[in-house]
Parts: C-alpha cells; structure tokens; sequence
C-alpha cells in the first residue's frame, strides 16, 4: 500500500500505545483528527512510531483483512521488551492468508504477545488483532485525514439499484431479468483458499459457515472460466425459510441455526476490481460466468446461481414479458424483480444500471396511540402507533417514516384528538411475527382518510 519497508528492523522495540492513549485522552471528535494528523506529518517526517501507529490503524480498519480472531487474551506486567512489530506484522499476514489456523494461530499469537510490553500489546496489537482500536475512531475518522494519503483505509460498497418507477426512460433496450429475493445481500469475498462473507456494508457475516466453506471447496468452479485467478468476490443474497427467521438467525453472536439456508449468486468479478469500486466486465459477460459455473457446482448446493431471463425492451413484446414476470414473480412470494443492463459494468454504488421493481400495498388502520421522538424529534411525534384487520390478519405497527417536520409538531400536539382516526400506510409488505401477530415492513404514513390538507384538527 505504501514503498514503506515495514519488515525494516527500525520498527523493532518501536512503542506505539502513546497515539492510542493520546486519542483515548478525548471524546472530541476534532481532539482525535489533530491527533492524527499529527501523526501523518511525524510519518512523513520519518519517525517510525508514528509511521506503526498508522500502519497499525490501517491493518486494523481494512475490511479487507480479517484475521479470523475474537478472542485474543491480555497480557500482565510485561516490560522492557523487544516489541517486535515486524514479526507482529508477520504474524497478522499468515492469518489473513490462513497460512496459520487452529491450534497454531493461537500458538503463534500467545508466543507473540509475551514479546510486547503489557501496554504495547494490550492497547494496540491486541486491538489489531480483533479488528476494534476501541478508542473512538472509524474508517471514517481515519479516511477525513488520510484520504489523500497511501493510508487511506478503503472503504466497503457494493452495487445497490434504483428505483425503476424513478426511470421511466432506461427501460428499454436489452435487460437481464431476475427474481427480488427478500434476503440478505451477502458479498463472499474469496482471497486464495479462504472466503471470508460480508453484508453489504462491509460487516462480516460468520453465521453461515456451511456457506463458506462451499464456496472454499469449489472455488476452482468459479474461477476455471475466467481470469481471476485465486482473487474474485461474488455478490449475492443468502434467502432463509422467511425473512424474518433470516434475519434472527444472520445477527446472533452464537449458536446460528443456519444449515437450510441458500445463497444464490448474481454476480461476479475480480477481487482487485472490487476494492477498486468498479469492474468494466460487462454484465452479459460476468453473467455468462456464472452459467458456466453453475454445470460444476452440486445440484440443490448452498451455493446456487441465481436464474434468470433476457427481454427486449425496445419492442412491446418485450415489456409484456417483463410486466407477466413481474406479476407471476409477486404470486409466488417474491418482492419483485431486478432489471439489469447487460452491456453496464458493476460499480459500488446505486446504479440505474441496476433497477428493482416491487409492488407496494396500502392498508387503512386506526391510531391506538402516539410515541414520542427522539433526538431532534424529542418533544414532537415519533410514530404513530397503529392497529386494525386486513384480509382477516390483525395488524399492529408503529409508522414513523412519512412524516414531515410540520407533521411531527401538528400531530403531537393534536394527538388526544386523533386517536382512532383512520390512517392510510403503505408499505412493502405484510410481515408475521413469531406470536402469530402482524407487522408491516417499512411502513409509511401516507394521510388521514377523510382528513383534508388545512382542515382543522
């Protein structure tokens, strides 16, 4: 990342824990970036301590480098040692790769940290090592100082769509079209043998391990067609039993009851193109790896590439198609479809290359009651909570997005008056709760039924 010889034996007996005091010293957010700018311009002045605290922030907030490690232990009145950040570095190196695992790993770590100083290695190699400096930086704090600067950290995005009812216009052409699945978008980041799983924001997923080691056992599937050698991320959503059960099972710390889950795979590129936010293979192009693939994965696998279909949108056939696939998709209980540009590149960020289109539904309910904001809607309306029946299902919601500012203020101070007056609220659909009960996802508030702009409450 930087012409930095960090195997250079000056490094050795370097002390580092002062930076991360000096940012612990303060809960000011301007207090943390003069720390670190100061901390750039000792580097770029030579001084070593300065340039292994940054090289230590950059291992430790790369979402690219994980290290498999959670529980690292402290160390206890160690002092006058050699603090060999070199071999420390080292050892972060093999178990990125996986070089080291097990039994080993620990081994190795547990040699390594009676090498430090109790605070060298309590205050910053331990807290490298579990990915959390704890002193209250992000990526973020890091990347408003060092953005222009070969420590920039990068920053973990995928392609996200847009709204096709928001793009009238680009529904033409040649489009690849697929089912929404109502999952979780999962990125398989595949670094040699190792397959590391994060969300779409760069979170990394460890309950679902069968998923990864699939992908491990068959990753020369993926790779056999294409260039990417031992370096490639798939992109794709991990679909459970419902969405709800996804979603309990995706976010516990311990005992994950994922075995029956899918992930289906939409698409593909090379590791080095990924971290750079932008492959110019074209989507017909990575689609047809996939297809390839898919003749050397096991039928009904964990890992199955997502079908799909392409249409004409410059003729009327076309869009009657597409309008039969959407409407049959939505009766088999999928959230819509995605309509994909086959000629587009995949770029981290929301694309028109990427449309979605969902169908939303609108139920009338009654205001039971009324809770109050929080933050900058402390004092005024937070949600408006809601039940009522639809289609013989009980429904109970609290609704706070769809309200302005001036509605926040109006409704609270009038909400003895609106209390079982009926709201109309859309929403992306009905959910079940695990008590039978019913919710609605992503609902909004959309107006009063019978109640007319200036009419006086």
């Amino acid at each position: 990342m930087n012409e930095t010889n960090f195997s250079d034996p000056r490094f050795a007996g370097t002390m580092v824990a002062g930076w991360i005091l000096d940012l612990e010293s303060s809960d000011s957010r301007i207090h943390k970036e003069k720390t670190i700018e100061k901390a750039l311009v000792a580097s770029q002045l030579g001084s070593s301590d300065a340039q292994a605290f940054l090289f230590n922030c950059y291992q430790a907030y790369n979402p690219f480098y994980v290290f498999g490690i959670r529980q690292v232990p402290e160390t206890e009145g160690l002092t006058s040692q050699s603090n060999p950040w070199p071999k420390f570095w080292a050892l972060l190196e093999s178990l990125r790769t996986r070089s080291v695992t097990g039994n080993r790993a620990r081994e190795a770590i547990d040699e390594c940290s009676q090498q430090f100083d109790s605070d060298e290695w309590n205050n910053v190699a331990r807290r490298v090592l579990i990915k959390d400096l704890r002193c209250g930086i992000s990526e973020k704090t890091l990347n408003k100082v060092l953005g222009r600067t070969e420590w920039k950290i990068p920053v973990f995005s995928c392609q996200l769509a847009q709204d096709s009812t928001d793009h009238p216009k680009k529904l033409k052409g040649i489009k690849r079209l697929e089912v929404k699945l109502d999952g979780v978008r999962v990125l398989a980041v595949v670094n040699g043998s190792a397959c590391t799983l994060y969300s779409r924001n760069g979170k990394e997923f460890e309950n679902f391990p069968q998923i990864a080691d699939f992908i491990e056992e068959h990753r020369k599937a993926f790779q056999r067609d294409s260039a990417f050698g031992g370096q490639f991320v798939l992109d794709g959503e991990i679909v459970g039993k419902n969405f709800q059960d996804l979603m309990k099972q995706a976010q516990r710390k311990s005992n994950a009851r994922t075995e029956n889950m899918v992930y289906h795979v939409f698409d593909i590129m090379p590791l080095s193109e990924f971290r750079e936010g932008f492959c110019n293979l074209q989507q017909h192009k990575r689609i047809d790896l996939l297809k390839r693939t898919q003749a050397h994965l096991p039928e009904n696998g964990c890992v199955r590439v997502m079908p799909g279909m392409d249409v004409d949108l410059d003729t009327a056939e076309g869009h009657d198609v597409m309008r039969r696939f959407a409407e049959a998709s939505v009766e088999e209980g999928y959230e819509g479809i995605m309509i994909k540009s086959m000629d587009a590149p995949y770029e981290c960020k929301r694309s028109d290359s990427w449309m979605k289109w969902k169908p939303t539904i609108t139920v009338d309910l009654n205001i039971v009651g009324f809770e109050e904001g929080t933050g900058r809607n402390l004092g005024r309306l937070g949600a408006i909570i809601c039940e009522g029946v639809d289609n013989d299902r009980n429904i109970r919601v609290n609704v706070g997005s769809g309200l302005s500012d001036s509605n926040r203020d109006e409704y609270w101070t009038a909400r003895n008056e609106l209390l079982d007056r009926v709201v109309e609220v859309e929403a992306d659909a009905v959910t079940q709760n695990q008590d039978g009960s019913y919710s609605l996802r992503f609902p909004r508030f959309v107006r009063f039924r019978g109640f007319e702009p200036g009419e006086k409450l």
